[in-house]
């Protein structure tokens, strides 16, 4: 795939980022809890490690806001460079990444400032942000980091799916990368599978069998009842994946699946991941498939209304962290406006929950609009233009906190 989509808004920022940064005696990397976001501290930290700069990574679902809030650098380490890794606000940041203008994900972005530091970036952690922040490797800027990829062997392209286990009935059954009726239950996969009369292993499948269960879950995923005409090519995100043979998952998307997961779950286990900390994971897999089923859990029965741009869906779920995941998937899989609004139907720990989802190509400002919210409700917000979370006080009605975010966004 050619890399012809959005070159850097200035070829000499991930240079000057380098600088700054290299010559810095303490770097703060603040950022955003999404799989994207998470890569690409992951790569800023491998390579500060490696030029012996001190860090300290934070990843939250308001890196502004802590960031803007946190104790000011004592005495004697006021030279200390923050550093806000997220689209979005940036204006309590000494740097941001991207940069204001810049649509590459982030990841992309903090791999060219590894270069810059003399660090070669790790192109499987790269590639996976790519994928997390809803692109495609190839594409927005990520051309060289595939093509780095494919020539040291660290990936081939084959048909089938692309999930993080060997196990294929697991991989589909916790996917966050698609949304069907077989999602959640690994009965159901079984299943599908079985009727595709396939080897007894993946390991033993050909070209043709990988395709057969391609077209199966592209087939369930568009053809579901709660799907909209988008959902076929949402689900192109999984299909034809990229293995990695000496990777720490099965695919590229499955790296990417298990990124996103860690992000809303336990960031500091992806951090760890990208620094190269032995045996996790495993404990990251069981990371990713616990917030899956909590996922699909609550995409289960929900309350659905079709509003003017926005597609509210009430929940039931006792994991708010949870909600980002299920507000991306409701987007790309079951809205038919441009954004999806997920409230919890009940209050959790005293708090109304939100979360909304856009679609990447269509950001809508979704930080701003949650964070008049919250002003307005006395609670708090985070967030990107185009993925938001809101806290509101459990008192608050939803149909009030609807209205609200509807209003917001408008």
């Amino acid at each position: 795939m050619s890399d012809t989509q959005t070159q850097p808004v200035d070829p000499e920022a991930a240079g000057t980022l380098a600088a700054e940064l290299a010559t810095a005696p303490f770097v703060r990397l603040y950022g955003h809890a999404d799989g994207d976001s998470l890569a690409a501290v992951g790569l800023l930290a491998v390579a500060l490690r490696n030029r012996g700069v001190p860090f300290q990574t934070h990843v939250s679902a308001d890196p502004a806001g802590d960031l803007a809030t946190d104790p000011e650098p004592e005495e004697g380490d006021d030279e200390s460079r923050t550093l806000l890794v997220t689209p979005g606000r940036g204006e309590a940041a000494d740097h941001t990444l991207p940069p204001a203008g810049d649509s590459r994900p982030a990841s992309v972005v903090a791999a060219a400032v590894s270069r810059e530091l003399g660090v070669d970036p790790d192109p499987l952690l790269a590639l996976a942000g790519v994928i997390a922040s809803g692109s495609l490797p190839g594409t927005d800027g990520s051309g060289s980091l595939l093509e780095t990829a494919e020539q040291t062997g660290l990936v081939e392209r084959r048909p089938g799916v692309g999930v993080p286990t060997a196990d294929l009935t697991d991989g589909l059954a916790h996917s966050t990368l698609v949304e069907a009726p077989f999602s959640a239950d690994t009965d159901v996969v079984e299943a599908l599978l079985a009727d595709l009369d396939l080897p007894a292993a993946p390991t033993e499948f050909d070209d043709e069998d990988h395709t057969r269960v391609a077209s199966v879950v592209a087939l369930e995923t568009s053809t579901a009842e709660t799907s909209t005409p988008k959902a076929a090519e949402a689900v192109e995100t999984v299909l034809r994946p990229y293995t990695t043979p000496n990777g720490p998952f099965a695919t590229l998307g499955g790296y990417a699946d298990v990124l996103s997961a860690l992000a809303a779950e336990t960031p500091g286990l992806a951090i760890s991941l990208a620094l190269g900390a032995p045996d996790i994971t495993a404990e990251a897999v069981d990371v990713w498939r616990d917030h899956a089923s909590a996922v699909h859990s609550a995409l289960d029965e929900p309350i659905t209304g079709r509003y003017e741009g926005v597609f509210v869906l009430r929940v039931d779920t006792d994991r708010p962290a949870v909600l980002s995941t299920v507000a991306r998937l409701a987007q790309r899989f079951r809205s038919p406006e441009p954004v999806a609004l997920i409230v919890t139907a009940e209050a959790v720990d005293g708090q109304r929950h939100a979360a909304a989802a856009a679609a990447a190509d269509d950001p809508q400002g979704l930080a701003d609009a949650l964070a008049s919210v919250a002003t307005e409700f006395g609670g708090t917000a985070g967030g990107t233009p185009t993925q938001a979370t809101l806290r509101v006080d459990g008192d608050v009605s939803d149909g009030d906190l609807i209205a609200a975010v509807r209003e917001a966004i408008q």
